[in-house]
């Protein structure tokens, strides 16, 4: 669903060579960059000498067996039919992956849920007024593609979890149709209220688009693939090409996650078969008014029938028209009507029990079912994790056991609305609380850079295992390459901190794929791993989203799938057997930090504009400067923000600061003289409280207005969807205007990291005791 590059330029994996083992590179022996002392070739964080070297090479026999030609011929299988909830199709992958699990040596079953999941009854887009036109809503054969014809099979281009309705309306275009949009069609004079809102893909979550479409008064929204975006702005469209064409439709969900993932009907519990069901009319993520997703070429007929005002400059797409808001004289007609069924998801969840530590889990996941036949999304990942599977059944022939117990998942049900992860997460919540140390998601993957995303007390770790993964196009490490990409194409503070810095900082989490509900619902560490950058196309959740156009525009030698299944297969290994778990609370306090500036600049830059503005209301700038043949409403004079207090979050952050301080020379005393203390120390309870330094970061009330996630430094935006809001609750409330609710935010999250300041000097003194 989610993906680490931009826009919908989504990743492929995959391999046509068995390659040799990767030898770890020390940073010391790459060109440039600094040397990280603390992860030497020698010895891995939480490991003794003597360990370390036993885990690497175990870890370099882990790395020499997944095989491209088997990620190929996976991909052929699981792509070879639609398989979206509810299919057939899907339900034998789903028996299929369990045989495979099984073969491998994993004790491996299907965890079935209930779920609510929407499909197109009736749909109709046309334009009444000036003229007549009917759009196609239909992704036509490609002659050259031998899937896309499976039209019987394939789901209609349509919006999961739309509103139900038929209304006619005049035409009204908001550009990206975020919150931004909408103030600038307010100083155009143009109101949407009782309109049918037409809005391009990008900038935000596709869900979020109805959701503030409804809030200012419309009746419904089409939603379409603008080609500046996604199309032959881009490059050439398919099948010339990797780029979606003019008929192609990004069909996809847009349930309002932002208040919770999964089954609309039974937040917070997993849709078991006896689970207390909300009726349809409470389900709160249902969109509020109808929506449709539609092709360019069904987009372009409508937008050049549109008059009024011609829209702003940076409201233009690549069409050959030119761009108008309207309203008038274009009329639409929208109907949607869908049959509102249960489905039955199928989860595959596979284990190895740990041999020493079985009640610590670290748990992998990719999902298997598409919007289509989705080769690339999410097929591509998923066979990466198979081949991880794989390998780690090779290792235990060979005597290889993991320390901690190792969960993994082939989850169903993402597409539509995280569903087979979240029901599971919800179901199994009390165990995973007491026993998860970490979650590693992929979401598909791609040629180019590595790309991780996720908590920060993972990021020196991350660091670490991409140290020690050879890139396939370079035969870099892809840590070195990645940081010599920040150099040729970031911003000048992202040159300099490459140069300087040992370690790369990883993005933080939002929402959009299967990690939501175990770090934003449940409070467990998280990664997000893939490969991208190199290789775009516009097939997102198109018909052409198959093995034909995988195999002639993706990754096609499969390369990087490999690198995938060795990158994240590495992290689950060294998470598994690490003496100590390697968490890292440096660069989190790095990070709150960080976190805390951001927030006292934004408050200021309100301020700071609020001001300025009112200054040149009253100078009369925007009256004497307004175009009497263009005009723009004026903007009117408010109060500017006013100042926050934000001692409790710098107490807090410095705090933290200190226990992280604490904790490191813990650490690096118990790492002496190779780690001897590390290896005969009993860490059981220093490794409890560990696990538990994610959950610290929650509050089981949650955000406000949003209960269900608890997580208080990272959430998806209400207005961005995927994109996340880093310390959410005073964040967005400042974004928002909502003063009192900023203050009291800035309150809790300091009483959360003081939370966590108080644990990590636990674990600390803990350490500093079983080393003694």
């Amino acid at each position: 669903m989610r993906r680490l590059i931009a826009l919908v330029s989504v990743y492929l994996l995959v391999v046509l060579f068995v390659a040799r083992p990767v030898n770890p590179v020390p940073a010391s022996a790459e060109p440039g960059g600094a040397a990280d002392a603390s992860e030497s070739p020698s010895m891995l964080s939480g490991y003794s000498a003597d360990s370390s070297r036993a885990e690497r090479e175990w870890e370099s026999k882990f790395r020499a067996i997944p095989s491209p030609v088997n990620q190929r011929n996976y991909m052929e299988r699981l792509s070879a039919h639609p398989h979206h909830v509810g299919t057939e199709y899907d339900r034998e992958n789903a028996e299929w992956i369990l045989s495979q699990f099984k073969l491998w040596g994993w004790d491996a079953h299907i965890e079935n849920f209930d779920v609510l999941f929407p499909t197109p009854k009736e749909r109709v887009v046309e334009l009444v007024a000036p003229t007549h036109f009917t759009a196609t809503l239909e992704e036509p054969t490609v002659s050259v593609d031998p899937t896309s014809d499976q039209h019987s099979d394939q789901l209609p281009t349509y919006n999961a979890y739309s509103a139900d309705g038929d209304v006619t309306a005049p035409l009204v275009y908001v550009n990206y149709g975020i919150p931004a949009d909408y103030e600038e069609l307010e100083r155009l004079g143009v109101s949407v209220k009782g309109a049918i809102v037409i809005a391009r893909y990008g900038m935000s979550w596709r869900g979020i688009k109805p959701k503030v479409a409804a809030e200012h008064g419309a009746v419904g929204c089409l939603i379409y693939s603008d080609p500046h975006e996604d199309g032959y702005f881009r490059g050439d469209v398919f099948p010339g090409g990797a780029w979606r064409p003019l008929e192609g439709v990004q069909r996809g969900s847009v349930m309002d996650m932002v208040l919770y993932p999964g089954d609309p009907l039974t937040p917070g519990v997993g849709a078991t078969k006896d689970a207390k069901r909300l009726p349809l009319s409470e389900a709160k993520t249902i969109t509020k008014i109808p929506v449709l997703p539609i092709s360019y070429g069904d987009a372009q007929p409508l937008l050049s029938a549109l008059r009024g005002p011609v829209a702003p400059e940076h409201w233009r797409g690549s069409l050959a028209i030119t761009y108008h808001v309207g309203p008038g004289p274009a009329k639409v007609h929208l109907k949607v009507k869908a049959n509102w069924d249960t489905k039955t998801l199928n989860d595959v969840i596979a284990r190895i029990p740990g041999s020493t530590s079985p009640d610590e889990w670290v748990v992998r996941g990719n999902h298997e079912d598409g919007w289509v036949n989705g080769a690339e999304d999410p097929v591509s990942g998923a066979v990466a994790e198979m081949e991880e599977a794989r390998a780690m059944g090779e290792l235990l022939k060979q005597g290889w056991k993991p320390h901690r117990t190792l969960i993994y998942c082939i989850w169903d049900g993402e597409e539509e609305g995280l569903l087979g992860s979240t029901e599971w997460g919800e179901a199994h919540a009390d165990e995973l609380r007491q026993h998860a140390a970490v979650y590693i998601n992929s979401d598909g993957n791609g040629r180019g850079y590595l790309g991780a995303e996720g908590s920060h007390t993972l990021e020196k770790f991350v660091n670490g295992v991409a140290r020690d993964i050879e890139d396939p196009e370079t035969k870099l490490t892809v840590w070195k390459r990645h940081e010599l990409e920040l150099i040729a194409h970031g911003t000048a503070e992202e040159r300099k901190e490459a140069r300087t810095h040992s370690d790369w900082h990883i993005s933080a989490l939002g929402s959009g794929s299967d990690y939501t509900v175990f770090i934003d619902h449940l409070g467990i560490a998280s990664l997000n791993l893939g490969y991208g950058g190199e290789s775009g196309g516009g097939i997102y959740h198109s018909i052409y989203d198959d093995f034909y156009w995988y195999t002639h525009f993706g990754d096609t030698d499969f390369t990087y799938g490999r690198a995938l299944a060795q990158t994240a297969g590495t992290a689950m290994m060294r998470l598994a057997d690490a003496e100590l778990l390697p968490y890292d609370f440096t660069g989190l306090a790095e990070t709150i930090h960080t976190y805390d500036d951001e927030l006292k600049k934004l408050l200021k830059d309100k301020q700071e504009a609020v001001r300025e503005r009112n200054l040149e209301i009253d100078e009369g700038v925007f009256t004497a400067t307004n175009n009497p043949k263009e005009p723009l409403v004026p903007p009117t004079k408010e109060d500017p923000p006013p100042y926050l207090n934000f001692a409790p979050l710098d107490n807090a952050a410095d705090a933290l600061t200190r226990s992280a301080t604490h904790y490191q020379k813990a650490l690096e005393k118990a790492r002496a003289d190779g780690g001897a203390a590390l290896a005969h120390a009993s860490l059981e309870q220093v490794n409890e409280l560990l696990i538990e330094s994610e959950r610290k970061l929650t509050s089981s009330d949650g955000l406000p207005g949003r209960p269900w996630f608890e997580h208080q430094i990272y959430a998806p935006g209400f207005y961005t969807g995927y994109g996340v809001k880093t310390l959410p609750a005073a964040r967005e409330a400042i974004e928002q205007k909502k003063w009192k609710e900023a203050d009291e935010g800035l309150a809790e999250i300091g009483r959360i990291l003081d939370g966590e300041a108080a644990l990590i000097q636990q674990a600390a003194d803990e350490l500093e005791k079983a080393t003694k």
